[in-house]
């Protein structure tokens, strides 16, 4: 009768552990029917579920397995499986998956607790939990550091809606974001990837900046405030700004554009992007001249935003050509991917107001950036604890794969 056994082992972490055990499994012809490995912080843990064909008792595997562990200063355990147990867990991996994403400047038991938590409520069985994060020194934790937890979870939540919710509440009460995706083949195959800009790539709203400048400064970041929270359409809203910025010098826009912040985590993000093969554009309601601008600056590939237009060395008050809404900049994201050959599902869209709302919603994608709560409500993914860097981690990429860990 053939067996079943599950062999478990652990200890001090060294060279050639799971080669000894393979090496007597293979003499007595033992099929893996799963493995798994973890090491944290030098200690290792081994999983091994095998058969042992009907030729071969278990006894001697287990005696020669024992001596080996015993002879490298290990611990193993052996736990026979019922043949019925292992079928019933061969039917559950046609259930549902989801990938749970932690991300904090420092991880705590607590978040850690209360996303578990969250999951085993919604009948989710937690897989595998990772790392993406690189390791933290403890002189660093008062720094400005990201940790990364990732949960791959298995199961039917009753209500998926309801799961979100609970963990945007986490979010707000743990000072941690929490994204919850569906595992599955695109959620690792994104190509392309559209920004906002304004409060996005940077920390600024240029209008407002070009504004003080115009001394009206006041005024218009009071109709920006109103319009990103989704209080007026969009393109009234952009009407009316224009207009007080009429008379604006035009050498007032390149010393704008030289004193635009960069978002914490945007120059990584965007050049590691690159280096994985990704397109990346920028969609904007703001304007061409300073998307250009961060264009040259990052490496961009698209930049679509709106033209000022200037006459006589001045600011006219008015734009040329169609203006850029969220419409339009939904329109723009379906262009684009189509321009690419990919579908919306290989698009992250990534944005702050209410103007990035529909290309949000179409992305596959779509991730509220330190964005007004209106849109983190209504957005399917919102980072706001961490840099924009941290998208990485939202398609499996880790802190090692680009310096070691």
């Amino acid at each position: 009768m053939r067996e079943i056994l599950l062999i478990n082992i652990g200890g001090a972490d060294k060279p050639g552990v799971t080669s000894a055990v393979t090496s007597i499994l293979a003499q007595y012809q033992a099929n893996i029917l799963d493995i798994g490995q973890a090491v944290i912080h030098n200690s290792l843990t081994l999983g091994i579920l095998v058969e042992i064909p009907e030729v071969f008792e278990s006894s001697p595997v287990l005696k020669d397995i024992l001596f080996k562990i015993h002879e490298l200063g290990m611990r193993v355990k052996f736990l026979p499986i019922a043949e019925e147990d292992y079928q019933r867990w061969v039917t559950q991996q046609g259930k549902a998956r989801h990938i749970v994403t932690l991300l904090s400047r420092t991880v705590t038991a607590t978040q850690i607790s209360e996303v578990t938590a969250v999951a085993a409520r919604h009948n989710l069985n937690i897989d595998k939990i990772t790392r993406l994060s690189g390791r933290i020194s403890l002189d660093d934790f008062d720094k400005q550091t990201k940790a990364c937890v990732e949960f791959s979870v298995r199961g039917e939540s009753a209500d998926l809606q309801a799961l979100h919710s609970d963990f945007m509440e986490l979010s707000s009460r743990l000072d941690a974001d929490i994204a919850c995706q569906e595992d599955n083949l695109y959620r690792r195959n994104r190509r392309l990837v559209c920004f906002d800009m304004d409060s996005t790539l940077i920390e600024a709203e240029v209008i407002d900046e070009l504004a003080k400048a115009a001394g009206v400064g006041d005024q218009v970041s009071a109709i920006t405030e109103a319009a990103m929270r989704g209080e007026l359409d969009f393109t009234e809203s952009f009407v009316q700004r224009m207009a007080l910025l009429k008379g604006l010098d035009e050498s007032v826009l390149e010393r704008v554009a030289a004193q635009l912040p960069i978002t914490e985590g945007a120059e990584r993000l965007v050049s590691t992007l690159k280096m994985l093969g990704y397109k990346t554009a920028i969609l904007s309601g703001g304007f061409n001249y300073f998307g250009r601008y961060l264009q040259d600056k990052l490496g961009l590939d698209y930049v679509y935003a709106n033209d000022l237009e200037i006459e006589d060395g001045k600011v006219t008050g008015r734009v040329t050509g169609t203006v850029v809404d969220g419409a339009r900049k939904a329109e723009l994201l379906r262009e684009l991917a189509a321009a690419e050959d990919i579908s919306l599902e290989q698009v992250i869209a990534i944005g702050d107001g209410a103007n990035d709302l529909p290309m949000l919603s179409i992305a596959g994608l779509g991730i509220a950036f330190r964005a007004k709560p209106l849109v983190q409500a209504s957005a399917k993914q919102a980072i706001s604890t961490l840099g924009l860097d941290a998208v990485l981690y939202l398609i499996g990429f880790r802190d090692r794969d680009e310096y070691g860990s």
